[in-house]
């Protein structure tokens, strides 16, 4: 970083300068940001794993007093398991006469921005062109999208180690663990289901390029999408206790009412599947 407050303040033109100097204010605001949020992560793990405010004040070169500031200062340490800068959130556009969003898939991507929000990161909205073509290669990523509507996704989801999601003989879609063979489908296909309920994938999976990760959410119908939503409000700080961000991926059920597609409770179906990294 001081490289680039060296390079930029070596700069001549004042014009290219101050386009530059406004792009580094944002990236070191940013920086400042991730880094507040570590020191808050690291100053209550070694609370947790038994070091005394003298011994973390000594570590940091600071007073007790200040330790005692500066752990609660910063986003909360599970803000990671969405981003670390700029929350994506990519929701699919279905075909008709005209172009549309769903509801569900509309609703799914509002109350991800609001967990980002309410966790201290900024995010926007995009959407998925009805081709289903997405570039996964994009850091703080998030895409609510199957493989029935986009082959990008479906591409992602094959190389899954614990998980398919596939269609059975019968026409349902299924999601199916690998290791074990459990065959999980959604109760609203089924005309004799006791309550509306529909599952989802979450999971986290390798980008394209290898330069990183992107959170995955299908539904197998929309709303299970928004369920997952619902799920992760309610659960991200015990996800991230447990993964960090780690690459994994789990099945998630939701009960939805069938006027609103609003959701009443959601909760995993499976256990948390860690992929082995190399």
């Amino acid at each position: 970083m001081i490289e680039e407050v060296r390079r930029v303040a070596a700069m001549q033109d004042h014009a290219l300068r101050v386009k530059a100097a406004v792009e580094l204010m944002g990236e070191l605001q940013a920086a400042v940001v991730e880094t507040s949020r570590m020191r808050k992560e690291s100053i209550a793990w070694l609370r947790d794993h038994g070091h005394s405010m003298a011994d973390v004040a000594k570590m940091m070169g600071v007073s007790r007093a200040r330790v005692a500031q500066l752990r609660d200062a910063g986003p909360p340490p599970e803000r990671a398991f969405l981003g670390t800068e700029h929350a994506q959130v990519l929701v699919p556009m279905r075909p008709g006469e005209r172009d549309y969003v769903a509801l569900e898939d509309s609703s799914t991507g509002q109350k991800l921005l609001a967990l980002a929000h309410r966790l201290q990161l900024d995010g926007d909205l995009g959407y998925i062109p009805t081709s289903g073509e997405i570039d996964l290669n994009r850091d703080d990523l998030m895409v609510v999208c199957g493989p029935k509507t986009s082959p990008v996704t479906a591409e992602a989801l094959g190389k899954d180690p614990r998980l398919t999601f596939e269609i059975l003989p019968d026409g349902r879609w299924a999601l199916t663990e690998r290791d074990g063979g459990t065959v999980h489908t959604s109760p609203t296909d089924d005309p004799e289901a006791p309550s509306p309920t529909d599952i989802a994938y979450l999971g986290r999976l390798p980008r394209p390029d290898g330069q990183g990760n992107f959170l995955l959410i299908a539904g197998v119908h929309a709303v299970g999408s928004l369920g997952v939503a619902h799920f992760l409000s309610e659960n991200v700080t015990d996800l991230y206790k447990q993964l960090g961000t780690a690459p994994f991926s789990m099945v998630i059920a939701a009960d939805y009412d069938p006027t609103t597609k609003t959701i009443s409770s959601s909760r995993a179906l499976s256990d948390v599947l860690m992929h082995e990294t190399a």
